[in-house]
């Protein structure tokens, strides 16, 4: 393990000694090697016949009561060790777990927990606990121990001090770096920009098959990878054999949600594939979003929201700090639906958070609609904190929009542009009050958007779906990247309430889901415009009609993906086609045989209708089919694909 300070703490603890704290935090960046001092722990304490419960408090959804019962042994039987890993996902229970959990450990009884962020500092403040608990900081390892693992794992004498350099005392850097084969005698090891692609190539390059290297690429993007996600993505009848060989991986933890990859090893199998092969990379997303589809629709009502946030996992890279999108457990709040006893709490949040008449529309569509809302509490509390409600709408009543101007501007829309045929109905996210950050990114918020998102995903019949926001410039820009417009804005009572909106007869779930995964995907215009004029798109920026024309090519073959295309709206197809994506392919087919005027453009033209027009499986077959080197190959597709935009953006 290559340290002694940290585990000396432990082994004081572990033997009962009279000074020794009975609560130690370990806290550090990720693979400093806090998860490795918890095994040394629970190892020391089996040896000594001491019972160990381990939880992970990336799975304990911040919840007093799940921890209670998780950690129920360490109350009841002497001697207990209680080890929390990940404790910085459950760090609003830490005031809980001090005042309310551990007084009434067992006799002997330790916690250990370990966490990326330092603890409370009421723990030190507080006379009862200052000798009781200690903070142990776990930094990286000094030259002397990072060059003594180096020596452990093989690596020269004389190339130790590179390989220490680069990973600047992680011990997970260290591992991998010396998985990587050392430099020839008398040249020095020098990483280069993509050395963490060469150490994943490494570990995964004597795998027992290809479908082990396409385990590790779903294990890269999933949340958590469970045995029906392979099975989900990889359609292989050996998923419950290539999850055993999962599990038993050095770099993947096992959890009880399922198998969770270090971070550093996640973002590198993901950027390896991403440079090696972006098409599979692509690939790999697109499945891992149907899989967590599928989760959603599986789930019961009360895990929708949990299955909705591992979705939203593969977006955590999207946006800034206040994205809404965050993969993270929320702290413990109970989403409910309506009790009788709620209404008139609601309509005052109504009114003192957005207006008299915006209380007046919440007070009727509790009696209209009840089912339509949740309710969200804090743990062990019945008084609502905030809440949401999603309307089902089928029918235009004259009450509805005496009611509510909102609604009634949400009809004019649908009547104007696209009206409901039979069986079909509408979904308005009407409400989403919080009172005192109103509408900002909040773990309410989160909560809120995982409910629309979950209600979105489960519908059916949903032709048309609306969301409503007061605070429209803050969201207008995540909404849009999700396919929905500002359509209206609405005065309510002297305040303004926006209105977004999608059409999903234009591009349904299954086809959003698939599309939002792309790693450079251009959201789908999803409202009909009611106007003889020009679509918007027909006047795209170069880089949203350059992914049009990369997506067109992709999809060529699937014509359900193609239809949704961005360019159908654009200037490549004719006002009022009857067959626009058929006058869009005759379009691309006509700028890839213009581009055939030089050697050059011969064999960009070849490269591309190898790859994508006649549809070789793979980029490599692509490339044996012309008879180049892949390397070569790639190049000639790099241009064939610039050749190709430039002509049609000329068209």
């Amino acid at each position: 393990m290559g340290r002694e300070a940290e585990p000396a703490v432990l082994d004081r603890m572990l033997s009962g000694a009279a000074d020794a704290p009975i609560v130690a935090h370990l806290h550090g960046p990720g693979g400093i090697g806090k998860s490795a001092l918890l095994r040394y722990a629970a190892g020391r304490a089996e040896l000594a016949g001491r019972r160990v419960v381990h939880l992970d408090g990336r799975f304990l959804d911040g919840d007093p009561r799940r921890l209670e019962e998780a950690a129920a042994p360490a109350c009841a039987e002497a001697g207990t060790v209680l080890l929390i890993d990940t404790f910085e996902q459950c760090r609003p229970l830490e005031a809980w777990l001090r005042e309310a959990f551990l007084p009434r450990l067992a006799d002997h009884a330790v916690v250990i927990l370990a966490g990326r962020v330092a603890p409370d500092v009421e723990w030190t403040l507080d006379p009862g606990w200052a000798h009781l608990f200690t903070a142990l900081a776990v930094r990286p390892l000094d030259a002397e121990r990072s060059h003594a693992l180096l020596a452990a794992r093989g690596v020269p004498a004389e190339q130790r001090g590179a390989y220490a350099a680069f990973a600047g005392g992680s011990p997970l850097a260290l591992s991998l770096a010396a998985s990587v084969p050392a430099a020839a005698p008398g040249t020095a090891w020098e990483p280069t920009g993509d050395v963490l692609t060469t150490l994943v190539e490494r570990l995964v390059g004597d795998l027992p098959g290809m479908v082990h290297r396409r385990a590790l690429e779903v294990v890269a993007q999933a949340y958590v990878t469970r045995e029906p996600l392979l099975r989900a993505v990889l359609g292989d009848e050996d998923a419950a054999a290539v999850f055993s060989w999962l599990r038993h991986l050095p770099y993947i933890e096992v959890t009880p949600e399922g198998l969770h990859p270090h971070d550093a090893v996640r973002a590198t199998l993901a950027a390896d594939l991403r440079w090696r092969d972006p098409e599979r990379y692509d690939d790999v997303r697109v499945r891992v979003s149907l899989a967590a589809l599928h989760a959603v629709r599986g789930a019961s009502d009360a895990d929708a929201p949990l299955r909705v946030a591992e979705w939203m996992f593969l977006f955590r890279h999207q946006g800034g700090p206040e994205h809404p999108y965050d993969y993270r457990t929320h702290p413990h709040l109970e989403d409910t639906p309506l009790r009788p006893e709620d209404v008139s709490g609601l309509v005052r949040m109504a009114e003192d958070t957005e207006g008299p008449a915006s209380a007046a529309a919440v007070a009727h569509w509790v009696v209209r609609q009840p089912e339509a809302f949740r309710v969200h509490r804090r743990a062990g509390s019945a008084t609502p904190v905030s809440f949401m409600a999603v309307l089902r709408l089928d029918t235009p009543l004259p009450e509805d929009r005496a009611a509510d101007p909102v609604v009634a501007a949400v009809w004019d829309l649908v009547e104007t542009a696209a009206p409901l045929g039979p069986g079909e109905h509408l979904g308005v996210r009407r409400f989403a009050v919080q009172p005192g950050g109103h509408q900002r990114p909040s773990p309410l918020m989160e909560l809120i958007s995982r409910r629309t998102i979950g209600e979105e995903m489960r519908a059916h019949g949903r032709a048309v779906t609306f969301t409503v926001f007061e605070d429209a410039d803050r969201w207008r820009r995540y909404l849009a990247d999700a396919g929905m417009p500002q359509l209206a804005a609405v005065e309510v009572g002297g305040r303004r309430q926006y209105v977004f909106g999608r059409d999903w007869r234009r591009q349904t779930v299954d086809e959003w889901v698939q599309h939002r995964a792309r790693a450079t995907s251009t959201p789908v215009a999803t409202w009909p415009t009611a106007s003889a004029g020009p679509h918007p798109a027909a006047r795209l920026p170069r880089p949203a009609f350059a992914e049009g024309v990369l997506e067109a090519l992709r999809t060529w073959h699937t014509p359900r993906a193609f239809a949704t295309n961005v360019l159908l709206t654009s200037r490549l197809v004719p006002p009022g086609s009857p067959d626009p994506a058929a006058d869009l392919r005759d379009a691309v087919l006509t700028a890839l045989d213009a581009i055939r005027t030089d050697p050059a453009g011969v064999k960009a033209h070849e490269a591309l209708t190898a790859t994508y027009i006649t549809a070789s499986r793979t980029h490599r077959s692509a490339a044996r089919r012309l008879g180049v080197p892949y390397g070569t190959y790639r190049r000639h597709l790099a241009l064939a694909r610039e050749r190709l935009v430039e002509r049609l953006l000329r068209e």
